[in-house]
């Protein structure tokens, strides 16, 4: 940042010292130039033709410098067929003079014909009274004035400049400093938490970084709660293989008869709760993406497929929103929804509806089956681990469990509730709405 601004700087300043050197030169050198015209415009008027046909002037020219020998300051009017008749300052020098360019307008310009001294000439061509000839009038004046002039104004434009360049270098250089001094205390903050004495920024910052500041913590905040998620299923699944294990163990020490039964069962019980607990953290190692999303009517009709092989004698209906999509990833809803319809296929009557609505922040899922459904005193129950109202049929018992705290990781929910159109029980599902529009 100081680089590119000490770049633009010295580019900026650089080009307006250069338009402004232009300037000032041209009106020192116009100054110059207007002193000069005005002695020649009193040259001419001054002019006049002798009896012997030469010019003389009838009144001499007020600077003594006309009079001193090389002064610096010259004129001199020549004509065709006459002497050159040159003021005293020139001694014995004269001024060239193209008699035969005939300037009728003022001519400037820059002459090297005195080898030690720079001249700038003005001339004008002029026809006298009582004379036929073209005289050409001219002064001339050493450059070494207006050349000091113009190098005393560089050289104040350059010390200037570079003064002026050096302030805003610096400047700018502490304005990126100051500004961005507050990422050294966001620094020191993250290293304070690494090492342990602090757990948040909590230090105020100014405005520019504070949403920066909240975003970091907000990060800290999630990755905070997803460690303690995981060890919390860690918790849970120990505690969850223990009672498996101390049987098996039990068993074992006894030498029971049934040992191997026991061992099969017993692995099969944990094999379930594993994954069970994988599945959530599946859910909770993928919940943090800002790209989640999953079209539903797609995910929809994979399950229905899948679940018309396994019970072909139900009947499966779809119907509502086909563009809906949900912020969650397709292989967790596929998950959810699998669970939810098997359920309704396998403990229904025969027939599944399933509706789809969307909202402006969640999409719903109304799972509805013909069965005899569940006693509202025992649909919060059968949401925990391993419970199961019809032990007639195979299960484990976790399906639900799982569709809960999957939708909850993505910050939906499950409920139950009774069917008004086919009697049996209707399992809602609510799952957040993907903001992300399809191009």
């Amino acid at each position: 940042m100081i680089g590119i601004a000490a770049a633009w700087i010295v580019i900026l300043l650089f080009g307006g010292g250069f338009a402004l050197d232009r300037v000032l030169n041209d009106a020192v050198t116009r100054n110059f130039d207007n002193q000069l015209e005005y002695v020649l415009t009193a040259m001419i008027a001054s002019a006049e033709i002798g009896p012997d046909g030469e010019v003389f002037l009838n009144r001499p020219l007020g600077d003594q410098r006309f009079l001193e020998p090389n002064s610096g300051l010259y004129w001199q009017i020549s004509g065709k067929g006459h002497d050159d008749f040159p003021s005293r300052s020139l001694w014995d020098r004269t001024l060239f003079s193209n008699i035969a360019h005939d300037d009728r307008e003022t001519h400037i310009y820059d002459s090297n014909q005195f080898p030690d001294e720079p001249l700038r000439v003005l001339e004008r061509t002029i026809i006298l009274p009582d004379s036929d000839t073209k005289w050409l009038f001219q002064v001339a004046q050493s450059r070494d004035g207006l050349d000091g002039q113009i190098a005393n104004i560089r050289s104040i434009l350059v010390n200037s400049f570079l003064i002026l360049a050096l302030g805003l270098i610096g400047m700018a250089a502490l304005q990126t400093l100051y500004g961005l001094w507050p990422l050294r205390k966001i620094r020191s903050a993250i290293a304070a938490m690494r090492t342990g004495q602090q757990r948040r920024v909590v230090e105020p910052m100014p405005i520019e970084v504070t949403p920066m500041v909240d975003e970091l913590n907000a990060l800290l905040d999630h990755n905070e709660k997803q460690a303690e998620e995981a060890r919390r299923h860690a918790g849970n699944l120990a505690h969850a293989l223990k009672t498996p294990l101390t049987v098996i163990m039990n068993s074992a020490t006894a030498k029971a008869d049934d040992l191997a039964d026991t061992v099969i069962r017993e692995a099969g019980v944990m094999r379930r709760q594993v994954d069970h607990h994988l599945a959530r953290a599946r859910a909770v190692g993928r919940r943090g993406h800002a790209h989640s999303r999953a079209k539903v009517w797609q995910s929809l009709q994979a399950v229905e497929r899948a679940v018309g092989r396994l019970y072909p004698h139900v009947r499966i209906d779809i119907d509502g929103d086909k563009d809906a999509v949900a912020s969650v990833e397709r292989q967790d809803l596929d998950e959810m929804i699998g669970n939810l319809v098997e359920n309704a296929a396998k403990y229904g009557g025969g027939s599944v509806f399933i509706t789809v609505e969307s909202g402006d922040e969640f999409v719903e899922l109304l799972i509805e089956d013909d069965g005899r459904g569940i006693p509202e005193a025992e649909r919060q129950r059968i949401f925990d681990r391993g419970v199961r109202l019809d032990s007639g049929k195979p299960g484990t018992g976790l399906g639900l469990a799982i569709v809960r705290d999957v939708a909850e990781i993505y910050e939906g929910s499950v409920s139950l509730e009774e069917s008004e159109d086919l009697g049996g029980l209707l399992v809602r599902l609510r799952l957040p709405k993907s903001e992300i529009v399809e191009a």
